[in-house]
């Protein structure tokens, strides 16, 4: 039996820095979203397989909020870092600013935050047991209960608002005070 090893978070911390091109842009002139989205799964597949130690699959990713748009011109920096892990799963939190460098402003911008749940596969593409964490502050002892508490919602709505089990009749009180109107069967509720 494998003895179980732990790390530290800041063994697999990384970060990213680009600058962001007009080729980045949308047609507003803002840096795309999905450029940012894929900037940000690269740099969770370098953290967790920098912690598993393996190649390492994204499962999920957690809400992405665009809190701010990224210019073109601006320098964008990921962080990323875990937050849980489990047998073969990882949480990683990533935080994304930018930062205006022509105008030598230092003042950064926070973009989105988001969580990728990472899994972590042997050649065989068989999920693997990664190394434990080793919580040294109260943020990460923080975010790690929060994972657990996310985890813990989100199977409770795959539960809830499963197909099989979904009873609507339950909802529509819930739902009519929304721009909706509800046309099952040729009837209208």
């Amino acid at each position: 039996m494998e003895k179980l090893r732990y790390k530290y978070k800041k063994e697999s911390s990384v970060e990213l820095s680009q600058l962001m091109l007009p080729t980045h842009a949308n047609y507003n002139g803002k840096v795309h979203g999905g450029f940012i989205l894929s900037m940000m799964d690269q740099i969770a597949f370098a953290c967790a397989s920098k912690h598993s130690e393996h190649y390492c699959v994204t499962a999920s990713v957690n809400t992405v909020d665009f809190l701010k748009p990224v210019e073109v011109g601006e320098l964008l920096t990921l962080k990323a870092s875990l937050n849980y892990v489990g047998n073969s799963s990882m949480v990683v939190g990533i935080r994304v600013v930018s930062e205006s460098i022509i105008h030598g402003d230092k003042d950064f911008k926070h973009c989105n935050s988001s969580y990728f749940t990472m899994v972590a596969l042997d050649d065989n593409n068989e999920k693997v047991n990664v190394p434990g964490l080793i919580l040294e502050t109260e943020t990460d002892i923080r975010r790690f209960t929060k994972s657990i508490v996310r985890q813990n919602m989100q199977k409770q709505r795959h539960e809830e608002f499963s197909e099989e089990d979904f009873i609507s009749s339950k909802y529509l009180e819930l739902i009519e005070s929304h721009k909706v109107r509800i046309q099952i069967n040729s009837r209208v509720c």
